[in-house]
């Protein structure tokens, strides 16, 4: 990132890929400052899993990207709908292992002054999407250096 604050809120476009499911899967992040201008394309690597837990990962890698960054305001936007009504308390969290994911989830919307999480259609999200299966077709991870992961974030 420039030396530039992001002009807010933050868009963020979070998708996860998964081969199979489980199967080889990786997270896509894309994000941008409201006036358009691009800030941050990351990516990464999850190895075997679900394609909704590399959903969450992608999320969990956004929010914690904008938060290292100083941002207070973020937009989410997401084509897994089934994430989206998690969060946004219309559907139950059924599955097990993704419980400590949605709380961290929650924990880390709750920093900013102010969040949203929005679904939109695969068409919408592209962008995220390509960096997700980049990601798995690598087996890479861009992932900034002075930005502590996800997994290492407690909630709050």
């Amino acid at each position: 990132m420039s030396g530039a604050r992001l002009s807010e809120p933050l868009r963020i476009h979070v998708d996860g890929a998964s081969r199979g499911n489980p199967g080889e899967a990786g997270y896509g992040v894309s994000v941008v400052g409201a006036d358009g201008l691009g800030d941050a394309a990351l990516y990464g690597y999850l190895g075997r899993t679900t394609n909704n837990v590399a959903e969450y990962q992608a999320l969990l890698h956004g929010l914690q990207y904008a938060l290292a960054r100083g941002a207070r305001s973020v937009e989410v936007f997401s084509d897994s709908e089934l994430m989206v009504k998690q969060l946004q308390g219309a559907y139950r969290v059924r599955q097990p292992h993704l419980v400590p994911l949605h709380r961290l989830a929650k924990s880390l919307l709750a920093r900013f002054e102010a969040a949203t999480v929005a679904h939109v259609l695969r068409s919408r999200n592209r962008e995220a999407d390509r960096l997700a299966n980049r990601a798995v077709d690598e087996r890479a991870t861009n992932w900034p250096a002075d930005v502590a992961a996800p997994d290492q974030v407690q909630p709050t």
